[in-house]
């Protein structure tokens, strides 16, 4: 595999708060990496950084074997590829769940082509029942994978994914774990997994980066890395007990 994404030595500081460090990392072309770390460790900082929500005090973001300029906006980002889910989703409450999708698809295809990518993507995502819906009055996971079918309908091939697993059930992770499984396997997407469930990160994700204070603490196989004293005293202790419950 070859990298699709590398930041290197990246860091942010607001009001003389350094938020972000010197973190680098690599994401590998189809590959699922965990960013894991507790409150306040500069995950969604990171991510932010990437997106170009904020540009970067330091360091250098490179995708698909380009240097990204941090004057490059949140726009431009997108047209290379990048798409991102946020915690709380905020779908447009008075549209159907087909017509969110299909005002994204505008984005990128003719009104012909953008009806036929938003049938496939709503197939494949499992909401084709619920296409008519208002998406105010879907359910918490539902809402999620319709984050999810917007990104898909614009044809982006590096996803991150902030805390997808929020307000779910049990069986509800199940189902989302399979479904994001199925973004890598069968759509050969590659994946930012923001998380803070370590069941889900276990059985999700190829490798784990942890981040504590705004740096990198760990890096390595889930399983190893969930193992290490030093990640259990930073913040995981808990999050590893709960996985194991």
């Amino acid at each position: 595999m070859s990298a699709l994404l590398e930041v290197k030595n990246i860091g942010i500081s607001f009001g003389g708060i350094r938020a972000v460090q010197d973190v680098s990392f690599s994401v590998e072309k189809g590959e699922i990496l965990g960013l894991i770390g507790p409150n306040g460790s500069g995950k969604s900082t990171c991510v932010n950084l990437i997106t170009g929500v904020y540009p970067v005090d330091h360091g250098e973001i490179w995708f698909e074997g380009n240097l990204i300029k941090p004057t490059l906006g949140i726009a431009d980002r997108a047209r290379m590829g990048m798409g991102r889910t946020f915690q709380s989703s905020r779908p447009f409450g008075n549209l159907s769940v087909y017509e969110n999708v299909y005002t994204i698809a505008l984005l990128k295809h003719s009104p012909k082509e953008a009806a036929e990518v938003c049938d496939e993507v709503l197939e494949f995502m499992g909401l084709e029942n619920d296409r008519n819906m208002l998406s105010a009055k879907l359910s918490i996971e539902k809402r999620k994978w319709l984050d999810l079918s917007r990104i898909l309908v614009t044809g982006a091939e590096f996803i991150m994914m902030d805390e997808v697993m929020a307000g779910l059930t049990p069986k509800e992770m199940e189902e989302s774990a399979a479904l994001v499984n199925r973004l890598q396997k069968e759509r050969g997407k590659t994946i930012l997994f923001i998380e803070h469930v370590m069941k889900a990160v276990v059985a999700i994700c190829h490798r784990c980066v942890v981040l504590n204070e705004g740096k990198v603490l760990s890096e390595g196989l889930p399983e190893e890395v969930l193992r290490q004293p030093e990640v259990i005293t930073a913040y995981l202790g808990r999050g590893v007990q709960n996985a194991e419950n």
